[in-house]
């Protein structure tokens, strides 16, 4: 009665041991499982939080001073952050300079691909503005600040003059903007004190890139 006894019993607890191993084989697979899912969506996380915004849309012409952020797929040596030089031209790996004022993100990804397909199979280029330098507006005259100003998205006259600051001669009655359209000057009034008193609202122009305010 013993042995049998204790022949059931080490059965039990083999059928016991086995269960357990498979439980931590199963639990071991699954953790690798997990840990390998993790590490091959960790690239494309770590891609996504890399890959700037762009400050621009998608109709923007490029000028110097501009900062653009130029990456190629799968060709990471090739990925470059770099401003657009005084004669508008960048230089890239393998390209040397190329030519980038006057063309939109657009069309500089499409030339930068062209000239790429030498080097390289099926490149796909991405070009992103970052920083919209050679949008420019111009304060002169009895201010504070005066000379250039990169211009910000939807600018107004009214924030132009506050980042400028008046001097104590300011003749904030005589203030104008000059803009060129169409090849021709125009010169258009600000009536400033309407303005900080919320009338004459329609005076609050948004600023285009070479507007000049002067103040008197």
């Amino acid at each position: 009665m013993e042995r049998h006894s204790s022949g059931e019993e080490m059965k039990r607890t083999n059928k016991f041991g086995m269960f357990l191993l498979a439980g931590v084989l199963a639990t071991s697979a699954w953790g690798q499982a997990t840990a390998k899912a993790k590490d091959e969506a960790k690239p494309a996380a770590d891609k996504a939080q890399s890959e700037p915004t762009s400050v621009a849309g998608p109709d923007y012409i490029i000028g110097a001073d501009d900062v653009l952020h130029i990456s190629v797929w799968k060709e990471p040596d090739l990925t470059e952050t770099l401003p657009v030089r005084p004669d508008g031209k960048i230089s890239l790996p393998l390209l040397n300079d190329v030519v980038a004022a006057g063309l939109t993100p657009t069309q500089l990804a499409d030339a930068i691909t062209t000239k790429l397909k030498k080097f390289i199979s099926d490149p796909r280029v991405t070009v992103v503005v970052t920083a919209m330098n050679s949008q420019k507006i111009y304060i002169l005259g009895e201010v504070v600040k005066p000379g250039s100003t990169i211009l910000q998205p939807n600018m107004t006259v009214l924030q132009a003059l506050a980042s400028a600051g008046f001097t104590q001669f300011a003749n904030t009655k005589g203030i104008y903007l000059l803009r060129n359209e169409n090849g021709k000057q125009q010169k258009i009034p600000v009536h400033y004190r309407a303005l900080i008193k919320g009338e004459s609202v329609e005076q609050n122009i948004i600023l285009k890139p070479g507007d000049t305010i002067v103040v008197p």
